[in-house]
């Protein structure tokens, strides 16, 4: 990315030009502030909920039983 790119997005907490030392933020304090609100849960990645677990179940049976074979066989 260019520097003119980045000057284009500005600082994402003031919209000010991002300094190239604190990059993406235009100073420490924008980006003590960008993690203050990560800390306080502003800002979140959002999650998918698996709404079929018998993957996960399936699984873990498989590898239970994979287990329970190897310890049969002397292996540990």
């Amino acid at each position: 990315m260019s520097t003119a790119q980045n000057k284009a997005k500005g600082c994402p907490t003031c919209g000010a030009d991002a300094n190239s030392e604190t990059r993406p933020f235009c100073s420490k304090r924008c980006a003590d502030i960008d993690l203050g609100r990560w800390f306080q849960g502003a800002y979140a990645i959002p999650a998918v909920d698996a709404a079929d677990d018998s993957i996960i179940d399936a699984e873990l049976a498989a590898s239970d039983k994979r287990r329970q074979n190897d310890s049969d066989e002397g292996y540990s």
